[in-house]
């Protein structure tokens, strides 16, 4: 497959995907319940269906190459990348590669809370 015809099928799925994803939101507004509703939705779907997508892709000839980069890298990618993020460690620990998976789930969720909050504060720096 040429590099051109999958940076567009990432492309058009990521934009799906994306749109998508704003809907979502749009349906389940946070409606001040203090829990971020559409995005744990978006997050249990799209992590169900890389798991669906990703595993047809690999085990029979139902979902194609070209499918399964349209599908799980576009459009999930563009839905929500903790999808791809679960894949990943799923992928380590059939690997069995459990400090890899420890260390990834934890150092995501820590170090990408830690990153935001500082990208937080430094925005302060100019407010």
């Amino acid at each position: 497959m040429k590099t051109a015809t999958s940076v567009l099928l990432v492309g058009v799925g990521g934009f799906i995907g994306s749109g998508a994803r704003y809907l979502v939101a749009l349906l389940m507004p946070f409606a001040g319940s203090g829990f971020p509703f559409a995005t744990f939705a978006v997050n249990m779907l799209g992590s169900f269906l890389i798991g669906l997508l990703s595993e047809l892709a690999v085990s029979t000839t139902i979902v194609s190459p070209e499918t399964r980069l349209f599908l799980v890298t576009g459009f999930c990618g563009g839905f929500t990348t903790f999808s791809s993020y679960m894949y990943e460690n799923a992928a380590l620990m059939r690997d069995g590669q459990v400090l890899y998976t420890t260390l990834y789930l934890a150092g995501s969720i820590a170090g990408g809370f830690l990153a935001l909050y500082s990208g937080m504060l430094t925005a302060k720096l100019w407010t």
